[in-house]
C-alpha cells in the first residue's frame, strides 16, 4: 500500500525551478533517506509533500487522497484531512517557546483534530516516556537541551498520529553526543515500522535505517536504491562524489 505517491511535481522560486518533474513512491512501511547536495531540493521536496509548500504542478496523493492533481489543489476540507496524515519534523525544533513542553504536544490534537484535552494529554504524556522526558512535561523549550527539544518534536508530531513522518536534516542543529539520541528514537520508529522520508547528512545512521536512499541533485532523483548499494557502490558517477566527498570530510 502506497502511502504517498508523487508525479512530475514542479517547484520554483523566483525563476528557479527548485523540482523538476520530480516522481517519488513510499510504501507502508518505508523508510527513505533523501540525500544530496545544498540547493538540490530536498527540503522544498519534503515541504511540498507535507503541504507547507505549494508546488507549480504535477500531483501528490497521501495516504489515498489526492492532495494535487495535474498542478490543482484539492478543496481546503480534503487538504486537512490530508494533513492530518502527516507529521514534519524540523531541523530548527519549531516549538512555541512560550508553551510548556506538555502544551506544545497537545495544542494540535486538542486545536485542530479536536481530541478532548484529557485524552490528548494522556497520549502526550505516554509519548514523553517514550521519548524519556516524561519528567520534562511542565519544562520550557528554553530549559531544554537541543536533543530534547528535538525529541519533543517528535513527540509533537507523533501526537496526531500520522500515517507518514517527514523529518528535514533533524540533527544538524545537535552536536554529536545529542545527536545520538535523537537517531536512537527514529531508529525506534523504523523498527515499529512508521512510514518515514528523512533528508539526512548521516550516511552511516541512513544505512543503518532506511530501506532506500535517494540522492537528489539539480532539483532531480539522480539515483535511487537499496541503502548499501547507494552508499557503497552507486551507479551514477554524481552520487560517486558526493558519497566519496561526505566520506573524505568524515
Amino acid at each position: 500500500m502506497k502511502v504517498l505517491q508523487i508525479d512530475d511535481l514542479s517547484k520554483s522560486f523566483r525563476g528557479h525551478e527548485v523540482l523538476k518533474n520530480m516522481s517519488l513512491a513510499v510504501e507502508k512501511g518505508e523508510v527513505i533517506a533523501v540525500i544530496g547536495p545544498s540547493g538540490s531540493g530536498k527540503t522544498t521536496l519534503l515541504r511540498c509533500a507535507a503541504m507547507l509548500e505549494n508546488a507549480d504542478g504535477g500531483s501528490i496523493n497521501i495516504g489515498g487522497i489526492p492532495v494535487l492533481a495535474n498542478g490543482v489543489y484539492a478543496a481546503k476540507n480534503v487538504l486537512k484531512q490530508a494533513r492530518g496524515k502527516c507529521g514534519m519534523v524540523f531541523q530548527g525544533f519549531n516549538l512555541f517557546p512560550h508553551m510548556s513542553v506538555l502544551k506544545n504536544i497537545i495544542d494540535a490534537p486538542v486545536h485542530v483534530a479536536g481530541v478532548p484535552p484529557k485524552d490528548a494529554v494522556a497520549e502526550a504524556m505516554r509519548l514523553l516516556e517514550k521519548m524519556e522526558l516524561a519528567d520534562h512535561a511542565e519544562a520550557y523549550p528554553c530549559e531544554l537541551s537541543g536533543g530534547q527539544q528535538q525529541r519533543v518534536a517528535i513527540a509533537r508530531a507523533l501526537a496526531l498520529h500520522p500515517e507518514i513522518l517527514f523529518f528535514d536534516e533533524p540533527t544538524s542543529a545537535l552536536d554529536p553526543e545529542l545527536t545520538q539520541g535523537v537517531l536512537q528514537v527514529i531508529r525506534a520508529l523504523a523498527e515499529e515500522n512508521m512510514t518515514m522520508i528523512i533528508v539526512t547528512h548521516e550516511m552511516d545512521f541512513a544505512e543503518m535505517v532506511a530501506d532506500r536512499i535517494i540522492f537528489m541533485a539539480d532539483g532531480v532523483v539522480v539515483e535511487d536504491g537499496p541503502a548499501a548499494q547507494i552508499i557503497h557502490n552507486p551507479a551514477n558517477e554524481r552520487t560517486k562524489a558526493f558519497i566519496a566527498g561526505l566520506k573524505a570530510v568524515c
